[in-house]
């Protein structure tokens, strides 16, 4: 076990290095990501919408949603791998922590504890790897649910195939690569991010299934440079392809 020194305000000891050390903010890295990784290709994960450099959103043909309607106009970053799922393995998420209290005095714990006082989860919070841009109202709907296969279950935004229901969510078939590979990339770079045995199988079948293209190989070579890290799964993937 490695323990690093730091200011009060970043207090943490480190079981592991995170894949990423290059960006620790969260905003910084949707930033990053939206000027300099998606500026040529602003097309989201799940459905395939446009949006253009202000994240207004111009949805697919007979996209619909009841739920989050103002949300829907804009994209949002999505956290591929939720950040519950990692999150929870942080005591400051689980438990909070001393520092972790509001100006009324009242402690907090969750998400913005364990940002305020953990070095290690912001590394892991902004690693662009597993950060995608989502139209909002998917975004929100999705939550922080689990991904598997629903085969009764009805689309729930029309025209884009994505379908949730009973805290599962199901991916359009053009992100089960992606998604599988980001999945893949976090339970290896991550030693507190581990994945189900089931989770495992599907993700494998899915890359398996669903194999790399021209845009992944082109981002995750971007966020390399950016983030100043590896991502070796679909490195390993595109170098096979032969568009590395």
């Amino acid at each position: 076990m490695k323990i690093i020194s730091l200011s009060v305000a970043t207090l943490i000891t480190t079981t592991t290095l995170a894949a990423n050390q290059e960006v620790q903010s969260f905003s910084k890295a949707k930033k990053i990501l939206e000027k300099q990784v998606y500026n040529n290709h602003r097309t989201t994960l799940y459905c395939g919408a446009t949006f253009d450099a202000k994240k207004k959103v111009t949805p697919p043909q007979r996209f619909t949603t009841t739920k989050y309607v103002k949300r829907a106009k804009k994209i949002e970053w999505e956290h591929v791998v939720p950040a519950e799922n990692f999150g929870r393995t942080f005591s400051e998420w689980r438990d909070g922590h001393k520092l972790c209290v509001n100006s009324k005095s009242k402690a907090f714990k969750g998400r913005k504890c364990a940002e305020k006082v953990n070095i290690e989860y912001r590394y892991m919070q902004a690693d662009m790897f597993n950060l995608y841009p989502a139209i909002g109202a998917v975004n929100a709907l999705r939550s922080n649910y689990n991904f598997t296969m629903l085969p009764t279950v009805k689309n729930d935004f029309g025209s884009c195939a994505m379908k949730i229901d009973n805290r599962k969510a199901e991916p359009p078939e053009i992100a089960r690569g992606q998604i599988a590979r980001t999945y893949l990339y976090m339970d290896g770079a991550y030693k507190r991010y581990s994945m189900s045995k089931s989770q495992r199988q599907l993700m494998s079948a899915w890359d398996k299934m669903h194999p790399v293209d021209d845009w992944e190989c082109a981002r995750a070579k971007k966020i390399t440079s950016l983030q100043k890290s590896k991502n070796n799964i679909i490195k390993k993937r595109c170098q096979t392809a032969g568009i590395w």
